[in-house]
């Protein structure tokens, strides 16, 4: 065999890279967890023992991650002064959790397959299943934070506007179900922005119910939103205006069973809305960046939760549009069609 040396320090200068990333995953979470980003942030250009006195950690811990942060270009180090800063597109990532563009929220993600990835190992020699109610705790608290930053910034504003005559129904007062709700992230910002319609949210994890409960508790909005432990198969019929099912379809074992069933509870003029991580539909269209995130979740979270159940159809998380409306097809739906698409995500319709 001959190397390409030119070929082979280019990829060697790419796995340092990668190597890099992943060791500072951790650090990320560490950052994320103690306030470290937030508070640098907050107090601007900062020495390590400033930014330990701040956030009560111990000073030759924070110097050693601030010196990681800088290596990765996290943060900003001036060597004239010693001292660390954030600029402003930093923070946006990093500190501000109502950003469009926070990220923190990643890390727990990224921790939760570490932790389990002795079960993910075990699944690929038996072909078996790891569900949803199964997985490190990270997980939950991480995909509501992640997922929250797209639904703040385009739910309301761009999703459900591209949906045809939704938002008027909503306006005069709608019945909605939220399928695997989660932590009610989703169902909460529409149940704010919407207060003349009531809102149901329905998830099979206990866990993720009683946060989502709590939550909307806290937000003063237990009168209008409601959670309740449920598989999608198993949502009561109410005539809804509007069903939605936010990053979850694909992880379904059946998800031609749940928009089957999910079909005969809605009202005969109701919307289906799928919004799913953005793919193409061939292998070839999802070979970046994107595409690298999200097959990488989909090995080790979408396609285990999906073979955990029924039918285990494994849709997996890069689906593309055609093989989800063949699904949609399958379950009854006559009418689909791409109603708008962000960079992360596809938001699909669905008609009777």
């Amino acid at each position: 065999m001959v190397l390409n040396e030119e070929r082979l320090n280019a990829f060697v200068g790419k796995m340092l890279d990668d190597i890099g990333a992943a060791m500072n995953a951790s650090l990320l979470v560490v950052g994320d967890r103690l306030g470290l980003y937030k508070a640098l942030a907050e107090g601007g250009s900062m020495t390590s023992a400033e930014l330990a006195a701040t956030t009560g950690t111990a000073e030759r811990y924070v110097r050693e991650w601030l010196a990681a942060q800088a290596a990765s270009g996290y943060v900003a180090y001036d060597t004239a002064s010693g001292k660390f800063t954030m600029q402003p597109e930093q923070a946006a990532v990093f500190a501000d959790e109502d950003s469009p563009v926070f990220l923190a929220a990643v890390g727990d993600l990224v921790a939760a397959t570490l932790r389990d990835e002795p079960r993910i190992t075990e699944a690929f020699r038996t072909g078996r299943g790891v569900g949803w109610d199964k997985r490190n705790e990270c997980l939950f608290c991480g995909t509501a934070r992640f997922f929250r930053t797209s639904y703040k910034h385009h739910l309301v504003q761009e999703w459900l506007p591209a949906l045809d005559g939704v938002v008027g129904k909503l306006e005069r007062g709608a019945t909605v179900a939220d399928i695997g709700c989660g932590h009610g992230v989703s169902t909460l910002l529409m149940a704010e922005a919407f207060p003349a319609s009531r809102f149901f949210g329905f998830d099979y994890h206990q866990g993720s119910i009683e946060d989502a409960r709590k939550a909307a508790a806290a937000a003063g909005l237990s009168g209008r939103a409601t959670f309740e432990v449920r598989a999608a198969k198993a949502v009561p019929a109410h005539g809804y205006d509007l069903v939605c099912f936010f990053d979850c379809l694909h992880d379904m074992g059946d998800p031609v069973g749940a928009l089957r069933h999910v079909l005969g509870t809605m009202a005969p003029d109701g919307t289906c809305m799928l919004v799913e991580p953005f793919a193409g539909d061939r292998l070839e269209d999802n070979l970046n960046p994107v595409g690298r995130i999200y097959y990488a979740a989909s090995t080790m979270i979408c396609t285990p939760a999906s073979l955990d159940q029924e039918v285990g159809l494994a849709l997996g998380a890069q689906a593309g549009e055609a093989r989800l409306a063949r699904v949609a097809e399958e379950a009854g739906f006559t009418r689909f069609r791409r109603a708008t698409e962000t960079p992360f995500n596809l938001i699909l319709e669905a008609r009777p």
